[in-house]
């Protein structure tokens, strides 16, 4: 889920200078003194809903979930829990990872925090399981391309972090390691304590982290809102 946020220098270069000059590093405040909140609250919120809907969609496409997912698809054969409220559980056990960290809670953050969950929780409750391969398939595509989409939504929004993103972020930070290190050592790491646990690894897994890159940085400059200039 947040998997796209702040980039490095070499990334933002492949990115596209209108995303790198576009996207600000705002604090809690400077986030409201920003302005367009008119626009940018509503986009964040759109923007989490629909990357619960796409989580849910690859969970009933069964084709295999998104590295995170696989950690709560594995917690919950363990906890009586939903999916979703893992989502939830582990977003805040992630942000208490934040403090040694030093990094700095957005509204966006706690928001992310919450809305993802329920948001899975309510789709999987209206969406059925998929039948036959071609179904499954459809369900696994439309939802890393969705995530793709919200994810542009949320981070254009800029009104903060999600929990997992920042936690790649400080670990970058005070580690000096890039980005694309940080996010692939968590990423495998919990997809081996998920597999541990029992969740599910699959084909989507791989596509999803072979595409999501590509898909948010494709989207993003649709729907940044600019507040270049406002200070942090």
């Amino acid at each position: 889920m947040e998997h796209m946020v702040e980039m490095s220098v070499a990334e933002e270069a492949r990115a596209g200078r209108r995303q790198a000059v576009l996207l600000a590093d705002l604090g809690p405040v400077a986030q409201l003194r920003a302005g367009n909140l008119a626009r940018r609250l509503p986009q964040l919120l759109v923007g989490l809903v629909l990357y619960g809907v796409s989580l849910a969609l690859m969970v009933r496409g069964s084709i295999g979930l998104a590295p995170w997912d696989v950690l709560h698809s594995g917690l919950i054969r363990h906890v009586p829990i939903t999916l979703g409220q893992a989502v939830v559980v582990m977003s805040f056990v992630v942000l208490l990872l934040w403090i040694p960290l030093r990094e700095t809670p957005g509204i966006g953050t706690i928001a992310n925090a919450v809305v993802v969950g329920f948001s899975a929780d309510g789709t999987l409750a209206l969406l059925d399981p998929a039948h036959g391969f071609a179904a499954r398939t459809a369900l696994m595509a439309g939802g890393v391309l969705l995530c793709g989409l919200a994810s542009a939504l949320y981070i254009g929004a800029q009104l903060g972090r999600g929990p997992r993103d920042g936690l790649m972020t400080g670990l970058s930070r005070r580690t000096g390691w890039s980005l694309r290190l940080v996010r692939t050592g968590i990423e495998v790491a919990v997809v081996l304590v998920g597999l541990v646990l029992g969740g599910v690894l699959g084909v989507g897994t791989v596509v999803y982290a072979l595409a999501i890159g590509p898909l948010t940085q494709l989207m993003l400059p649709w729907f940044i809102v600019d507040v270049e200039g406002v200070p942090s």
